[in-house]
């Protein structure tokens, strides 16, 4: 076993071990990519105010997201064909959650149903929904989730129609692969992966295969999928679905102040500031450059997230100490996930905790509640003097 002392190392490891289509389904964004590296790139330029002679015994990173006590402000977000990544990806990932004491939030478009991680775990996990034209679905989806006791109903705001992503179409992405000649021999250096997969039932869409009338293959399921993301979605749309849940309401894909006030007023109990990870609108402001001018337009009056290009313990400081309540993670999990399954998950939520530990300490303080601006060096610039109109 390698020596794995950050999250680029459970990379390498997952870049090793899983078929190339889906290493390329993480480890990609939209058209030029420019919104998916400066998702990352532009943490860098926030630095840290090192304090010493500060008493650092006592030292806890425990918060709450959405009135649930966490054990560091991270959740996982929602990836959809998780299963693909490592047989039962979901079900692993889910587990490894819980036994940390972070929220697991299971795709729409996850390989394992709502249903099976339900049955293989012990507490809530999250709910995350996007919103098809099939109104009925979605309804007897929402329903399904609460059978299931889902703490939190996230929904997916960014993805009405589809950014394109070049190596996803290259690749001929599909659950399961099609086997053509340049993904049969990929897979032929993949065994261990196959392996694996050739041990679980769980191969298609878990929450749409079984529930949709009409679908017999992949192909009928990937035409089906590909045509029921919703474009007319508006607010009025979002507030009625959040009157179907009785519990939190998660708005995530939020990047405009705008935006943010909106979901104010439909009612939800927390946004996620998202650009889905780079893969949406190419040329978007990264997240945490957009997160200050939303944090100042709602202020404390609704619990704000950050989601995208949280690759350490440090970018969750810096996000937080900026003023998100919590962050969320994809990749970093994603990379655990499909290089060591469900050990590998928790590898990597123990990277992520020691280095936000270890920082918070010698930015001299003791718990998450005590991080602020102080402890931040920020570009006078950094959220870019920008026009428009």
């Amino acid at each position: 076993m390698p020596v794995i002392t950050n999250i680029d190392d459970l990379r390498r490891l997952y870049a090793r071990r899983v078929p190339r289509m889906f290493y390329d389904y993480t480890e990609s964004g939209s058209w030029t990519e420019q919104t998916f590296r400066e998702n990352t790139t532009d943490f860098e330029q926030i630095r840290l105010r090192q304090r010493v002679a500060v008493d650092m015994q006592g030292r806890s990173t425990a918060t709450s997201m959405v009135g649930q006590e966490v054990a560091m402000p991270v959740a996982l977000a929602p990836v959809g064909l998780t299963g693909m990544q490592h047989a039962d990806g979901e079900i692993k990932a889910a587990r490894a959650a819980e036994r940390f004491g972070v929220p697991f939030t299971l795709s729409t478009m996850s390989i394992c149903s709502i249903e099976d991680v339900a049955a293989h775990t012990e507490r809530p996990f999250w709910f995350q929904l996007y919103t098809m034209k099939d109104e009925d679905y979605v309804r007897r989806l929402i329903a399904r989730a609460r059978d299931a006791k889902c703490s939190a109903l996230v929904i997916t705001l960014d993805l009405q129609i589809l950014g394109q992503r070049h190596k996803d179409i290259k690749n001929g992405l599909s659950a399961p692969p099609k086997l053509t000649p340049k993904t049969i021999l990929n897979l032929a250096t993949k065994w261990g992966w196959g392996l694996e997969m050739l041990s679980t039932r769980r191969r298609q869409f878990g929450n749409i295969v079984g529930h949709v009338d009409g679908i017999s293959d992949p192909s009928s399921l990937m035409a089906w999928t590909n045509e029921q993301f919703d474009p007319s979605l508006d607010w009025e749309k979002v507030k009625k679905i959040r009157d179907q849940w009785d519990g939190p309401v998660i708005l995530k894909g939020i990047l405009d102040a705008e935006d943010a006030k909106a979901a104010l007023k439909v009612g939800a109990d927390a946004i996620v500031v998202s650009n889905h990870g780079g893969r949406q609108l190419d040329g978007a402001l990264s997240s945490i450059r957009a997160l200050p001018s939303i944090l100042d337009a709602v202020g404390d009056r609704i619990e704000v997230h950050l989601d995208s290009g949280i690759r350490s313990g440090q970018d969750i400081l810096k996000a937080v100490a900026m003023g998100a309540k919590g962050t969320w993670i994809g990749r970093a999990y994603i990379y655990g996930l499909g290089a060591m399954g469900q050990q590998g998950v928790t590898r990597a939520l123990e990277l992520l905790h020691k280095e936000l530990d270890v920082s918070m300490a010698l930015c001299g303080r003791r718990r998450i509640g005590e991080l602020d601006r102080d402890v931040l060096l920020i570009p006078r610039d950094f959220e870019g003097t920008w026009q428009t109109g």
